[in-house]
């Protein structure tokens, strides 16, 4: 059964579209979040998006949610869905005016279901086309890694296009490292080494990004988190996207260079797939 045209939420555990206009997740994205896939009614990646949305609700010191609710609830939306996408929002709930929060404020839990994305179905095959972004991230590594709900970097980036050729647009930090796409993780193969970004400075630590380290490792690839400029990004061999709805894209362009498609990113989505990480074509 697909997911209905409009979006179903559960606010704190009701059926409702509507928050406090005194939610500090509203008033200053004072909040995290997770994006899942749903596959035949099952979240995939379900404990390991919820150790992130853990370590988020931790650094933000927000209270955090009973997971044993969250899987309640969660589950209700699920249910039946061939494939949907599921988003998980813990805010900190109303605790009044001004910037210091309340430490006994009650965090509100958001949860939305939506239609699977329309992707081209080439996206997996041929690759995609991606370019370089000129906004760029500020590095703060006490928010690095999580996925908090203030996400205007991403937004000032994504609008620098509307061709739909582009799929996606790379994300360079202040210091000019390359770290992530707009709402993707890259990966890049050069010299016989499978590379992704560090991460600690700022960018998002994603659930698949982690996968595929891990899946590497499995395959007998040599794979390591590096510092990585723009010239790696020109110098590199071959490069791929990953993120927990897109599952892994190859990317055949970025900028004015163009790049072959290893074979090895099929071997790690089909691991990937295999292990109920990634939705399968």
């Amino acid at each position: 059964m697909p997911a209905a045209d409009s979006p179903r939420s559960l606010v704190n555990g009701e059926p409702d579209t509507a928050i406090a206009v005194t939610d500090r997740g509203l008033q200053y994205g004072d909040g995290v979040f997770e994006t899942l896939s749903v596959v035949q009614g099952e979240m995939l990646c379900w404990d390991a998006h919820c150790a992130r949305l853990l370590e988020g609700c931790r650094r933000l010191h927000l209270n955090p949610p009973a997971l044993e609710i969250l899987a309640e609830e969660a589950g209700q939306l699920a249910a039946g869905q061939e494939r949907a996408v599921l988003k998980i929002m813990i805010t900190r709930g109303s605790s009044g005016r001004g910037y210091r929060p309340e430490p006994d404020a009650i965090s509100s839990r958001i949860l939305t279901l939506h239609n699977w994305p329309e992707w081209p179905q080439e996206n997996m095959t041929a690759g995609v086309v991606v370019r370089i972004c000129q906004q760029r991230l500020a590095q703060n590594p006490a928010l690095a890694g999580i996925k908090h709900l203030n996400r205007l970097e991403q937004i000032l980036a994504r609008a620098e296009w509307d061709d739909p050729a582009i799929a996606e647009g790379l994300m360079l930090d202040t210091a000019g490292h390359v770290i992530e796409g707009t709402m993707s993780n890259v990966f890049v193969f050069k010299d016989n080494l499978l590379l992704t970004p560090d991460v600690s400075q700022c960018g998002i630590a994603g659930v698949i990004r982690g996968r595929v380290l891990e899946a590497a490792q499995a395959l007998g690839i040599d794979a390591m988190i590096a510092e990585l400029e723009l010239s790696d990004i020109e110098s590199a061999d071959s490069l791929f996207l990953c993120n927990s709805l897109i599952g892994l894209w190859p990317v055949r362009k970025a900028g004015e260079r163009e790049y072959a498609i290893s074979p090895r990113i099929a071997d790690l989505r089909e691991k990937l797939q295999h292990q109920d990480c990634i939705a399968a074509a």
